[in-house]
């Protein structure tokens, strides 16, 4: 049985390529993770623009160029088939959840890899703190909020948050941990009540599985990689592919890449 904490991130895409369909959470200990946006090079500024104006949600890791497969995050790899599975969206409308894009691509396309805090779970176990989602065996949890980005062109939308319940003890903890990961989404952006940031329902998640919260542990909110397919949504351009939230390009970066100090 493949231990998925210690396949390296090459055998990992392969597994992906070859049919493999799971959240990538708890994959290749000590590599990074990275969210995955594909948007014709004609809309391509506007969201550069939009990431830079948003970092929180839209830390970008990488570019491909239009036409792109590979490049130094995946060497060897494929960004058309290499994510467990992917969303097409058209018109700002979900069209298609495929393991392989190979059938949507078009050589306009640029694709950007985004910062996921899947890459900084390991670092939080590091530190004592268990993660409800790998633990409970089921995708994270990721809610719209009220907060909405920095619009840049025709680019706007909400930020998305994933949720990790933590011990009250331990909430400080996970600041400071996260806080020195700025490249994929960093410290907190809320900790506690979940109605200040929209979210009416932490059972009721956008995208992902609703974990149970235990006695004594409070919900703690990071930025999510998600809020660029919450923006293909409300913006509406003719073609976007994403990772389907949850199921991320896994890299060749180490984590420790983006530690700072």
């Amino acid at each position: 049985m493949m231990d998925r904490s210690s396949t390296t991130p090459a055998a990992a895409r392969e597994a992906f390529r070859g049919g493999l369909v799971e959240p990538t959470s708890g994959w290749s200990r000590g590599y990074a993770q990275a969210n995955v946006l594909a948007i014709p090079r004609e809309h391509a500024f506007d969201f550069l623009l939009f990431a830079q104006r948003n970092p929180k949600p839209c830390p970008i890791l990488g570019i491909l160029e239009p036409g792109e497969t590979s490049g130094p995050l995946l060497a060897g790899g494929d960004i058309r088939t290499d994510v467990p599975k992917y969303t097409v969206y058209r018109d700002g409308e979900k069209v298609d959840e495929p393991t392989d894009i190979t059938g949507h691509w078009r050589d306009d396309l640029v694709t950007f890899l985004i910062g996921c805090s899947f890459t900084f779970e390991a670092a939080l176990q590091d530190g004592g703190i268990g993660i409800a989602h790998i633990e409970q065996g089921v995708n994270v949890p990721m809610y719209r909020t009220n907060r909405q980005c920095a619009p840049a062109g025709t680019m706007s939308g909400p930020m998305v948050v994933s949720m990790r319940p933590v011990p009250a003890s331990q909430v400080a903890d996970a600041v400071r941990i996260t806080s020195r990961y700025p490249a994929v989404h960093g410290a907190p952006v809320h900790v506690g009540n979940p109605h200040e940031l929209g979210i009416s329902d932490l059972a009721r998640p956008d995208f992902g599985d609703a974990v149970t919260i235990p006695d004594g542990h409070i919900p703690v909110f990071w930025a999510c990689g998600v809020t660029p397919q919450a923006a293909v949504m409300q913006s509406r351009p003719p073609l976007a592919i994403g990772h389907a939230p949850g199921h991320m390009l896994i890299t060749d970066a180490r984590d420790s890449d983006y530690l700072v100090p």
